[in-house]
């Protein structure tokens, strides 16, 4: 039997070995854990023995992991944040004195982004709020700790252990720079002509303007596929794509790429929009306080989004009976 003895083991070698994992050189790892870069190479030493892994080497000046290195960090990070939660002191959550981190899964749309932040600084100064990319294992990372609140889109069953909010639905409209040719002709002919943008998270989710099996009406031609929707607007700008999107993803774009929007020439279909969170932390005061902060938040930018883009939409006349 080949074990590992946990009695062994010092939990503040995964502290150190995580530390170096986020920062990786050993200066930076030392002075996050306010210890001497020597301490924390003695500690990555007596890990790699007691491991039998080499776990991160020096290549260039940055410590680079082993693949190794790589599965385990994505274990010991969801046990560290169960301790840390466990051993934390009692108190009541203060926003105006804690210096929380919290870990938010969402499109770092720019406006929403931050609307958030602002809002976060006047009542938390001290708290960060960590944004991470979407992914496939969304609900996953929800439920083992590493995520405290997520933004999800579509209709996927909640797995348990899970709660959440559903929002108001998203507004999509079509976007194009100012003098597109398709502006002045819109309509399903000029939607299946030009080549469309996509915005390419990584999720299992489908837009509800894909194509549609059973009406070939739906038809679109992607042209090209992106991963940031902060992006969209200088694509657009600079090229003949398209995109559908929501109004709260583009209204901050549209004045500063001189884009125009237009009724999606294809109804999407209905998408649902919700906040998910752990529900063993359902009642945590400080999983309530950003739950609150980004719902409202979110809530104003969409609202304010819709009337903007809604004011703003091109209305071509209606083609003579």
């Amino acid at each position: 039997m080949n074990e590992i003895q946990l009695h062994r083991i010092d939990l503040n070698l995964l502290v150190t070995f995580e530390a170096l994992m986020e920062e990786s050189t050993l200066a930076a790892a030392a002075d996050r854990l306010a210890i001497t870069p020597s301490a924390v190479s003695h500690a990555l030493g007596r890990l790699r023995a007691q491991l039998n892994d080499p776990l991160l080497v020096r290549v260039g000046g940055r410590m680079q992991p082993s693949p190794y290195a790589l599965e385990l960090i994505e274990d010991v990070r969801p046990v560290l944040r169960g301790l840390r939660r466990m051993l934390a002191p009692r108190y009541p959550f203060d926003p105006a004195t804690s210096d929380r981190v919290f870990r938010i899964m969402m499109p770092s749309t720019p406006s929403l982004v931050a609307a958030i932040l602002a809002r976060a600084w006047r009542e938390a100064p001290y708290v960060t709020l960590e944004w991470v990319n979407v992914s496939t294992q969304v609900y996953d990372a929800v439920a083992d700790g590493l995520i405290d609140v997520a933004h999800v889109g579509g209709a996927l069953r909640l797995p348990e252990g899970l709660d959440e909010c559903e929002m108001e639905p998203f507004t999509w409209y079509s976007f194009a720079r100012a003098d597109h040719p398709a502006v002045i002709d819109w309509g399903a002919e000029a939607w299946a002509r030009w080549p469309h943008l996509q915005v390419k998270i990584a999720t299992n989710t489908l837009s509800p303007v894909d194509a549609r099996k059973d009406d070939p009406a739906t038809a679109r031609r992607v042209g090209a596929k992106i991963g940031e929707f902060s992006a969209v607007g200088a694509v657009l700008a600079g090229t003949d794509l398209l995109t559908t999107l929501p109004a709260v993803l583009m209204a901050g774009q549209m004045e500063l790429h001189k884009l125009v929007a237009l009724r999606p020439a294809v109804t999407p279909e209905r998408f649902s929009v919700r906040f998910v969170w752990p529900s063993r932390l359902s009642r945590d005061p400080g999983n309530l306080w950003l739950r609150t902060l980004l719902m409202d938040t979110y809530e104003t930018v969409q609202a304010e989004a819709n009337a903007q883009v809604e004011a703003q939409v091109v209305e071509l006349p209606a083609p003579p009976a």
